[in-house]
Order: structure tokens, then C-alpha cells, then sequence
């Protein structure tokens, strides 16, 4: 049985404007973040990963899952936040080799402290945009989201070089 998925139609160069539009407001949200984060001693970088532990602990590899980030990439910023007192390690019952990561209570502190900045920033961005809107983007940036987890970077062509 074909699991593939059924033939559609790909607007590349909507995609393309999609992707690029993707990355400017990226650029612009870690400037704003880092800006918006100043006031709690953080930045975009450690206001993400301190703020994926509000639900609880968590491991630094499920952080980077979460992240689209590299393991590598998410343990330097727990290190950096870990020595700023904003969290803390300790053993994992289900794996030792990855201890559990979670907010100490500065670091809880701290982004509570940012909740209503962050709430007047986000009824900012949210200006003039539905709300229905708002779900339609989400929706179509988890599926893809989803299609980039489920199949790797595509290898160039064997003798075909990058322009």
C-alpha cells in the first residue's frame, strides 16, 4: 500500500514568500524578545528555553525537540542559566545520563515578572489581525512544521553544484 502522500498542487513561490517571511519576523521577534527579556537579565535565546519549563522539568534534548534547536546549542544555554541562578539540574529517574532541568524559584520569578510586558507586547502584535486568522497561521505553520520532522534535508543532486 502507497503511504505517500496524495499528488497536490505547490505554490513554490508562494512557499517561498511564506519562508522568507518566516525568517524576517524570526529576526524581528528575537530583537524584540531579547529587547522585551532585557527587563528579567535574559535573552530570546534563555527567555525560550526558561519559558518551555514553566509546565515543569524536562530534559535538554526534549527542550531542543521542541525548539527545532540543537542539543548542543539548548545545553549552553541551560549552562548559561544554570549559573545565573535562573535553573537548576537534578537526577532524572528515567535516565541518568539526562538529568531534568526546571526553573528555580528566581527563575520563576523572573518570568513572571515579564508576564505583563509580554501581555501588553503580544495584544501589540495581535493588532488588527482576526483571531481566526491568528489559527489559520498556526495551522499552517505546525503542518509545516510537521513535513520538515518527517523527512530529512534533501541531498543535492550528485554532480550538481550549489550556484
Amino acid at each position: 500500500m502507497d503511504s505517500s502522500p496524495p499528488d497536490v498542487d505547490v505554490d513554490v513561490d508562494a512557499l517561498i514568500e511564506v519562508t522568507a517571511e518566516v525568517f524576517a519576523v524570526n529576526g524581528r521577534l528575537l530583537r524584540e524578545g531579547d529587547w522585551l527579556s532585557g527587563h528579567a537579565g535574559l535573552t530570546s535565546a534563555r527567555w525560550q528555553v526558561a519559558g518551555l519549563l514553566l509546565d515543569g522539568p524536562s530534559t535538554v534534548a526534549r527542550l531542543a525537540r521542541e525548539r527545532g534547536l540543537r542539543r548542543q546549542a539548548v545545553q549552553q544555554t541551560v549552562d548559561r542559566l544554570r549559573a545565573e541562578g535562573v535553573l537548576t539540574t537534578r537526577p532524572n529517574p528515567q535516565d541518568q545520563r539526562s538529568p531534568l532541568v526546571e526553573l528555580t524559584p528566581a527563575g520563576r520569578q523572573a518570568l513572571d515578572g515579564l508576564r505583563p510586558l509580554e501581555q501588553r507586547w503580544l495584544e501589540h502584535l495581535a493588532g488588527g489581525i482576526p483571531p481566526q486568522d491568528l489559527h489559520i497561521a498556526l495551522s499552517v505553520l505546525r503542518r509545516l512544521r510537521d513535513n520538515l520532522d518527517a523527512r530529512p534535508v534533501l541531498e543535492p543532486d550528485a554532480g550538481q553544484q550549489p550556484s
